[in-house]
């Protein structure tokens, strides 16, 4: 399991420009459990793999956010504890099962066990997220917000063929740039809402992008590409420009809401 420094609170920040017009997030950017949870049931080698964390995203969202000059914020929890991209009505807030593992710390919560971990973890970062945004719209135009994920090469033995992802509701202001300037590049084979489709309600996108109507755009990148310090370090140097230009879109500094696919 990686090294993460212990997490006195349920996020981690790194300071930024308030004003740059950008927000980096990493909603499952470790694999860490609180210690009062022991490993929920789970065997070491699970918490290597991507059902506990996105491998490579912490890295890269804060190599990024240092380039940028970006705030970014990330979570310091894994997954398997429970999802902070899910609503908190969303039935897989707290995995039982995932794919293939056992987590019997979930087998038997009761909505108790799960309010309680919503409380500790999952509602204190997307306060943070919400007060972010005040801030920055306090101090400058609306930013762009950018959420990183990765996802496993093979799902079920069926290997990907996407290098990377971008995943996205209904408003394309700042997914347009993202998915353009990504395939310009010979060789990259980029999804469009593939492997996953971004319209999930009262995930972290639909709640602070969706409904705040801000530019907003969820890249993942596969994590066979971002293992190492050398993977990290290519995409960062890939996407560090695609980033840094979206704040001088004005279509993408402003407040406009688009009807949710998700609402549907």
């Amino acid at each position: 399991m990686p090294s993460f420094p212990p997490a006195s609170e349920p996020f981690e920040t790194f300071a930024g420009n308030m004003a740059g017009g950008l927000l980096l997030l990493c909603d499952h950017a470790r694999n860490s459990i609180p210690a009062e949870y022991g490993d929920l049931g789970v065997p070491p080698e699970q918490f290597e793999r991507h059902i506990a964390y996105d491998i490579g995203g912490r890295p890269l969202t804060l190599e990024l956010a240092r380039r940028l000059a970006a705030p970014a914020l990330l979570t310091t929890y894994s997954r398997l504890l429970i999802d902070p991209n899910r609503g908190e009505d969303d039935p897989t807030i707290v995995m039982r099962l995932s794919d293939g593992a056992v987590v019997p710390g979930n087998a038997k919560i009761d909505a108790a066990g799960r309010q309680e971990r919503i409380e500790r973890f999952h509602r204190p970062y997307h306060q943070l997220i919400s007060r972010t945004l005040d801030e920055m719209l306090a101090v400058a135009a609306p930013p762009v917000i950018v959420s990183l994920h990765s996802y496993t090469p093979v799902w079920r033995g069926t290997p990907r063929p996407w290098h990377a992802a971008v995943l996205w509701d209904s408003d394309p202001r700042a997914v347009t740039p993202v998915l353009e300037g990504l395939r310009a590049e010979p060789g990259l084979v980029v999804g469009d809402n593939e492997p996953y489709d971004g319209a999930l309600k009262n995930d972290t996108m639909y709640r602070h992008g969706t409904l705040r109507g801000l530019a907003h755009v969820l890249i993942e990148v596969r994590q066979d590409l971002i293992a190492d310090d050398a993977g990290v370090m290519a995409w960062a140097d890939r996407l560090e420009p695609i980033l840094a230009a979206l704040p001088a879109r004005a279509d993408a500094r402003q407040i406009q809401h688009f009807p949710s696919r998700a609402d549907d």
